[in-house]
């Protein structure tokens, strides 16, 4: 296993050290959520058929250009508190607590629902750590823009649900 508090680098940024460890510990959780997410965004995106196809093909094709972008802010938040980030698919299967996405469904809803789920729970998560000042200052502002695109999502997939 990896030592993601490993000092890499001498730098002159000061972080508190229980506050560091505090925002290595929520944005590695949040560099495999939306890592995972990302992922799971393109299957749905390739195999989902049904009504409303095209304009939920190309929403999730949205999807997940922002939730990449957040894949490498996270990551490279991570270098600049001077830890590794990590994101190999061992690294991601071992620390998610993500159902295994079923690859069998096709039906543009039941995609739908299956991401639904998963983006309200990793919205959720983000808000609860905003609220409890879960990380430093600057990580916690991009939680907060995180969090702005991951609740448009569950609209927008609520949008089609209802």
């Amino acid at each position: 296993m990896t030592n993601q508090n490993t000092q890499k680098r001498i730098t002159l940024l000061q972080f508190d050290e229980e506050i560091r460890k505090i925002s290595v510990k929520t944005l590695n959780r949040y560099l495999v959520n939306f890592s995972i997410l990302s992922l799971i965004t393109k299957q749905a995106h390739w195999n989902l058929q049904g009504f409303n196809f095209i304009s939920i093909h190309e929403m999730l094709d949205e999807f997940y250009e922002s939730l990449q972008k957040y894949v490498d802010i996270f990551a490279e938040r991570l270098v600049q508190l001077n830890c590794t980030a990590i994101s190999t698919p061992e690294y991601l299967v071992q620390n998610t607590n993500f159902e295994e996405y079923p690859s069998h469904i096709s039906n543009s809803i039941d995609h739908l629902r299956e991401l639904h789920i998963r983006y309200a729970s990793v919205a959720n998560s983000l808000r609860q750590d905003i609220e409890q000042e879960n990380a430093d200052a600057a990580t916690i502002d991009y939680y907060t823009q995180a969090l702005e695109e991951l609740d448009k999502f569950v609209w927008f997939i609520e949008a089609h649900l209802n």
